[in-house]
């Protein structure tokens, strides 16, 4: 008997431009409405006629009150998503997976390392620790990007300087680029580690996140306040299809997050 439950259907509310290829959505229930989210949990978006895929929430609570999504076209269904428009009614299953353990991190300083597109489920926890200042220590957020066109929610990380140590790099320049140019962990200087207080939360490509929490190891961080969050092929998002298998773990029922002291071994063995 299948576990899978039916799309609920929800509607574009806004839609916001992102860059080129990338968008970001709010969703609020047709009818009956999903439980809530945690950062870095992810819904079953699917698009009426083409498909379903897994996209990480982005925001909580919108303007609108709905769930946001950020969605970059891909694929054929991630590129039907993208070209939704107001009013679109599209189905959400969910909430799968595991999120960002925030409750971990209370009393310590947390860092937020993202690469491209990683930054969509971090961004939640960003809010979390901006509303809760009480709850946490210091905020540095850290961003990367392949070029400054690529850079996701520009305006916003701008508005986090205020409120946190905010650094942002991109590996190739564009013209009137004024900023650093490099790989994300050449920003870790930007913030005052302090390795036995610090929580460290890291999305983006797997390659990124390998040498980035490598660095924070060595900087003293324990591994296991390392959290990463892992992308593999998910289908079911309940843990019998195998596609999302990383070792003996169902990322979409395991993760997609996890410290990085259980992520580290199965990471380190190549094309698992």
């Amino acid at each position: 008997m299948s576990t899978v439950t039916p799309p609920l259907s929800y509607r574009v509310a806004s839609v916001g431009e992102e860059t080129a290829d990338t968008r970001s959505f709010e969703l609020v229930p047709v009818g009956r409405r999903l439980p809530p989210f945690s950062p870095g949990q992810f819904a079953m978006i699917y698009a009426f006629g083409v498909g379903e895929v897994p996209v990480s929430v982005s925001a909580l609570r919108g303007r609108h009150g709905g769930l946001v999504h950020t969605v970059r076209a891909v694929g054929a269904t991630s590129t039907a998503l993208y070209r939704l428009h107001k009013g679109d009614i599209v189905g959400l299953r969910g909430p799968y997976g595991v999120g960002w353990d925030l409750d971990a991190a209370a009393g310590h300083d947390v860092l937020v390392i993202a690469g491209g597109i990683g930054l969509a489920p971090l961004r939640p926890v960003v809010h979390a620790v901006l509303d809760r200042p009480v709850a946490h220590g210091r905020l540095g957020v850290l961003v990367g990007a392949r070029t400054p066109a690529d850079l996701v929610y520009r305006e916003e990380i701008e508005s986090w300087s205020g409120q946190a140590t905010v650094g942002v790099i991109v590996d190739r320049p564009l013209p009137g680029w004024r900023g650093e140019v490099g790989v994300v962990t050449a920003l870790l200087n930007r913030f005052d580690l302090l390795p036995e207080r610090t929580s460290a939360l890291v999305c983006g490509p797997e390659v990124m996140i390998r040498h980035t929490a490598r660095a924070l190891t060595a900087r003293g961080v324990p591994a296991r306040r390392v959290q990463v969050s892992l992308e593999r092929n998910m289908r079911c998002a309940t843990g019998h299809c195998g596609h999302c298998q990383l070792g003996p773990l169902l990322l979409c029922r395991d993760g997609p997050v996890i410290a990085y002291d259980r992520a580290e071994p199965l990471l380190a063995v190549r094309e698992l």
